[in-house]
């Protein structure tokens, strides 16, 4: 976790799984005869069974010490299973902390698209250094100074694959196995009958979904909904999440929390296919015409993602790269038009000084245009870059999701080290 976010979770340190959602951090949590949760970060559920243990994620590989110290409590029984429900370095990179002293191998059941996953980070560890560092506020910098080999394939891989669905048996157990697109397109969701135990993996994470992510590959939403859809026809009684604390023993808000979470996914994505096929207007044209669902819910607040992003990632799939304005389909070089933009404005510092102005009026998105503009054009100017990181530290701490704060601060940080974001 970087060191400029550490303070928001660490604030969440103690609180109960209510409190904190999004930023729980705790367990073990019973949550079933046998069962327990953790999170730090992410959240690891262990299933105790007369074979042994069944595990669904196992959290980052730097975190996965304190998630097995958590479970270890309660239980000391070898791992005779694991399940990964996606390849994100959060929830599959852990495993070796949880295996005891001597025990055999344990299974290890993945997706069938996870290995097209992990060849993707093996092949691309800087580019996913580098945007993982902006979500996270950062610049490249910050991420060639770290270590790259998160981007690589877990020490203890899936030996295991399946496609749509499996059911296995683990000590008398039966658990569940369904292919979900969503936030990746390798994702799992488990569902154990004989305990109610549902483990959606990043499919819950109390928050708006994960389905927008401005940087990574393509989601889902629509699947996603889906799949959420029949998640709740399981009637789970206890639900585990990727993300947040459990809900124990509580079916009926279960129901609510994955069939509004559906409704939400799904509002979306209509509208925005209605407006695809009523003439598809410039993508950011789209954007603007989508009415975002409104909820109370402490489940459905924007806390990690942005809706807007999620119509972004829908236009994507249906509505290729190109952003529908003429000019952008085979642009000049950025930098010469931020040049000619800030020649006639009267120079990069009366750019960046009017977009300020702008800014103060009440308008920080346009104000933000010319603020690049301004410092695209003459990055190396202390007076231009000091008004732009401004603007961008303003609009990070007036956006309620914390994807689009990073991204901002991110941007505020390139704008102090006098360099245009790259």
């Amino acid at each position: 976790m970087p060191a400029n976010r550490t303070d928001q979770f660490a604030t969440m340190e103690g609180k109960s799984p209510e409190e904190a959602k999004f930023f729980w951090t705790g367990g073990p949590i019973e949550v079933a005869e046998r069962t327990w949760f953790q999170s730090s970060f992410s959240g690891t559920t262990a299933f105790e069974t007369d074979q042994g243990l069944l595990l669904v994620d196992t959290g980052m590989s730097i975190l996965a010490p304190t998630l097995a110290g958590m479970l270890r409590q309660r239980t000391k029984a070898p791992v005779h299973t694991a399940i990964y429900t996606h390849g994100h370095v959060d929830h599959a990179y852990g495993l070796g902390a949880f295996l005891v002293e001597g025990q055999a191998k344990p299974r290890v059941i993945g997706h069938r698209a996870m290995p097209g996953r992990f060849g993707r980070y093996e092949r691309t560890p800087g580019h996913n250094a580098a945007i993982n560092a902006r979500q996270f506020g950062g610049t490249v910098e910050h991420a060639r100074r770290r270590s790259l080999q998160t981007f690589r394939r877990p020490d203890v891989p899936p030996d295991t694959f399946y496609e749509e669905r499996l059911t296995i048996e683990v000590g008398g157990l039966r658990f569940e196995l369904h292919h979900c697109r969503g936030e990746t397109d390798d994702h799992t969701w488990v569902y154990n009958p004989e305990r109610g135990v549902l483990c959606p993996g990043d499919l819950f994470i109390w928050g708006v979904p994960n389905a927008g992510n401005p940087q990574k590959a393509q989601r889902y939403p629509w699947d996603w909904a889906a799949g959420l859809r029949e998640m709740a026809a399981c009637e789970p009684r206890s639900l585990c999440p990727g993300h947040g604390g459990p809900v124990v023993n509580d079916p009926e808000r279960i129901q609510r929390m994955l069939l509004e979470t559906a409704s939400y996914l799904e509002s979306i994505v209509e509208q925005t296919i209605a407006a695809l096929e009523a003439g598809s207007p410039p993508h950011v044209d789209i954007v603007r015409s989508i009415e975002i669902p409104r909820s109370d819910s402490p489940w459905l607040q924007p806390v990690y993602d942005d809706a807007e992003f999620i119509v972004r990632n829908v236009i994507r799939y249906y509505g290729g790269w190109w952003s529908g304005r003429p000019s952008e389909l085979k642009p000049a070089p950025r930098a010469a038009v931020a040049r000619e933009i800030a020649s006639l404005a009267g120079g990069a510092v009366a750019l960046a000084e009017r977009a300020r102005e702008i800014a103060a009026s009440g308008d920080p998105a346009l104000a933000c245009h010319l603020a690049d503009y301004a410092l695209e054009a003459k990055p190396e100017d202390a007076r231009v870059g000091e008004i732009v990181a401004a603007l961008y530290e303003e609009r990070s701490a007036s956006e309620p999701a914390l994807m689009t704060q990073n991204l901002f601060r991110s941007a505020a940080a390139y704008a102090r080290s006098r360099r245009p974001f790259a």
